[in-house]
This record gives C-alpha cells, sequence and structure tokens, in this order.
C-alpha cells in the first residue's frame, strides 16, 4: 500500500485501446504479472527475436522488472504496441509506468498526482531499455511525460542489463524534486487568453503538423480549434495557470475524442495518438513547449 494524503477512490482496473494497434492497461493498485501478461505478453517473452545477435544480451523484461520490484518499484501501467509481421508479436515494444515506495501520492490544490518512472523495451531490436521521468493526474487518468527535465536514460541490451535498469530508475527517482519545483513554478503562472490560445495553437502543430494552423484554399487542415484544447472538461480543470493549461492541452491532444471536421469538410472525432513511441514524443514536446512559455514568462 502507498501513503495518501487524501483517500483515493479504488476504481476498478481498466484495460482499453488508446491507439488502433496498443493495447493499455492501468490501475489504482500495484498490477499483477497475470494482469500484465494479459496486455503485453512481449514482457514475459521466453527468448530474443531470432533477428537478434548473439551479441544481444537477452534479459526478459520481467526479470528486469522483479529486480525493481525488490528495490521498491511498483507496475501502475503496462501497454504494448501490436505488430502486423507474423511471429513478432511476442516480441514487440512495451510500455511500464512505475511509483517507488519512498514517494507517495500528493494531494496538490485538490487534485491527487503521483510521479513515476517510464520503462521502455522491447525484444525485436526496435528498442533498447530507456527510463524516462512521468507524471500522472488522477482526476482524468491522462499520464503526463517529464520532457527536458533529464536526458532519456538508454541501457543497450548487453552486459548487466538488470543492474543498469535499475540505477537508472533510481536516477530517474533523483529527479522528481526538479519535476516537482518546474510545476510548482507552472502553476504559480497566470495566462491571459490571448497566451493561452497561442499555446494550444502550437500544440495543434505539434499534433498535426505545422501546416495544421495555416490557412489552405480557405480551409484548415486541423480537424479542431485551438479553442477545444483549452476547453475545461470538468470542475478540476478549471484555471487560468500555465500546468492547468497544459493538463487541459495534453488530454485533448493525446486522448483525442474531440468533435471536429476533416479537411473535405466532414464531420470526424479526433483519435488518440497511436503508438507508444508518438506518444511519448508528443508528450515531451508539449512539456518543452510548457518549460518554454515558463521561461517566456518568468
Amino acid at each position: 500500500m502507498y501513503a495518501t494524503t487524501t483517500p483515493i477512490p479504488n476504481r476498478p482496473t481498466l484495460a482499453a485501446r488508446f491507439a488502433r494497434n496498443t493495447l493499455v492497461l492501468r490501475s489504482d493498485q500495484p498490477l499483477s504479472e497475470d494482469q500484465m501478461r494479459a496486455v503485453a505478453p512481449s514482457i514475459f517473452a521466453q527468448d530474443k527475436h531470432e533477428s537478434r545477435s548473439a551479441r544481444y544480451t537477452y534479459i526478459p523484461t520481467i526479470d528486469v522488472l522483479r529486480g525493481l520490484r525488490k528495490e521498491g518499484f511498483e507496475p501502475f501501467m503496462v501497454a504494448q504496441g501490436r505488430s502486423r509481421i507474423e511471429g513478432k508479436a511476442e516480441f514487440t515494444k512495451h510500455m511500464l509506468r512505475l511509483r517507488h515506495h519512498g514517494h507517495s501520492v500528493n494531494l496538490r490544490e485538490g487534485q491527487a498526482e503521483a510521479n513515476e518512472v517510464i520503462l521502455i523495451n522491447s525484444h525485436d531490436g526496435a528498442s533498447s531499455y530507456q527510463l524516462l521521468c512521468g507524471r500522472f493526474r488522477f482526476v482524468c487518468c491522462n499520464g503526463l511525460v517529464v520532457g527536458d527535465v533529464i536526458e532519456d536514460f538508454r541501457v543497450a541490451h548487453k552486459g548487466n542489463v538488470q543492474h543498469e535498469v535499475i540505477e537508472g530508475a533510481f536516477r530517474a527517482v533523483e529527479q522528481f524534486d526538479v519535476v516537482d519545483q518546474r510545476v510548482d513554478a507552472m502553476r504559480a503562472l497566470q495566462l491571459s487568453s490571448d497566451e493561452k490560445r497561442a499555446f494550444a495553437t502550437a500544440a495543434l502543430a505539434l499534433r498535426f503538423g505545422e501546416t495544421s494552423v495555416a490557412e489552405t484554399d480557405g480551409h484548415s487542415p486541423a480537424p479542431v480549434t485551438a479553442e477545444q484544447l483549452i476547453e475545461a472538461r470538468r470542475p478540476e480543470d478549471l484555471g487560468h495557470d500555465l500546468w492547468t493549461t497544459l493538463q487541459r492541452v495534453q488530454e485533448a491532444t493525446v486522448r483525442g475524442g474531440l468533435p471536429g471536421r476533416s479537411a473535405q469538410g466532414r464531420r470526424i472525432q479526433t483519435r488518440p495518438v497511436a503508438g507508444i513511441d508518438r506518444n511519448v514524443s508528443l508528450n515531451r514536446a508539449l512539456w518543452m513547449l510548457a518549460e518554454e512559455m515558463r521561461k517566456l514568462k518568468t
């Protein structure tokens, strides 16, 4: 059990697609191995993919995770991409989000949040072990990846992989104080309506491409507007500070589900961001956008 400053509703574990070829599982409680196996079997792969050479050190992700658990890390989210290539489904890229018992869930301005270490890996050569910092906000279950607080910590599939990954996880934990400081600074900065709109317009370019905010033959290729990205969806989203604005924009761009129109004028609904790599890269880009806004404002 994790210490919290306020009780958090024990919602049932959720399993749902957040992209066409990706499954995700998140729970309020640490995930069991059986729960993870049902969504991300590549975590438990018995061997490396046949395309890997003899120099490739194979250590199942589950072995690394068991080592992390002994050091106080627990998984609360897991995702795995699917593969259209026959025989690769058991080796494809997967992602886990872990919390360390030394960092309890925090209550900030009535909203429960937790810092997480994000672990990405595959056994088909698509990825080395990669570690990042993340922030999870319970009110809307959207995980934000911290972008430039730390550089990616990567571990190649050779040598003492398990030891290196555990060391990297603790290095990520050491950055949580920095993350909290940056978030507090964002909370302290109030944005004008024009600044919020400018932030959302830049996010549109990150999500749909640079041409999405330019007029083309009288029509904008972006299916939604900047105003839709900054619209509050629940009472907890109300506010004009930079952090709250980032949260609203991040949820709208990553999770999708907004009504809009295609370049041809058809009614559509925006899709979730497809794939683990794109999800992480967009999250990091949004964080860096907020950081640049923070620097300009201060």
